[in-house]
């Protein structure tokens, strides 16, 4: 599900740390990104990841369940997955760093930019400082501009 992926049609490195923040946010969170349940407007994970990131309501996203460990270690794993997923892809982390973030407690983290995917709408936006989102930016469509095949048996 790399933003890469689609565009280029193939996997990199950076495709992999974003899996990898991906799979760090459904663990924190106890959900599936494709099936993410929430009440109020329709979005994803990690729109929802980085909604509360950006209102300083992080603690969110952290199952109630997750009883091991302290808040301030899952808090940072919250925030290396926002890293991991970041929309511009030279602004992800490498996996040796990430690595590093999880094992180096004393290490300062870099602030994370929007995730690849955030679904725009205006009632987030509503909400948010104008300084934190480009709210000129609107949600928008790539073109697919691969051709169509018709497969024939042989």
């Amino acid at each position: 599900m790399a933003l890469e992926y689609i565009k280029q049609g193939h996997f990199s490195a950076k495709s992999d740390v974003f899996s990898f923040g991906v799979l760090i946010l459904e663990i924190m969170s106890g959900q599936k990104n494709s099936s993410f349940p929430t009440e109020e407007e329709p979005e994803d994970l990690l729109t929802y990841a980085w909604r509360n990131w950006i209102e300083g309501k992080a603690a969110n996203l952290i199952d109630p369940n997750l009883t091991a460990g302290s808040n301030r270690d899952m808090m940072r794993c919250i925030h290396i997955g926002l890293l991991c997923v970041q929309e511009n892809v030279a602004s992800r982390p490498t996996m040796a760093s990430v690595v590093h973030m999880l094992t180096g407690g004393t290490l300062s983290l870099p602030t994370p930019s929007k995730p690849a995917f955030f679904m725009h709408s205006s009632t987030t936006t509503d909400n948010l400082e104008s300084s934190t989102l480009d709210q000129s930016s609107n949600f928008q469509f790539s073109l697919n501009k691969a051709s169509i095949t018709e497969l024939s048996p042989r």
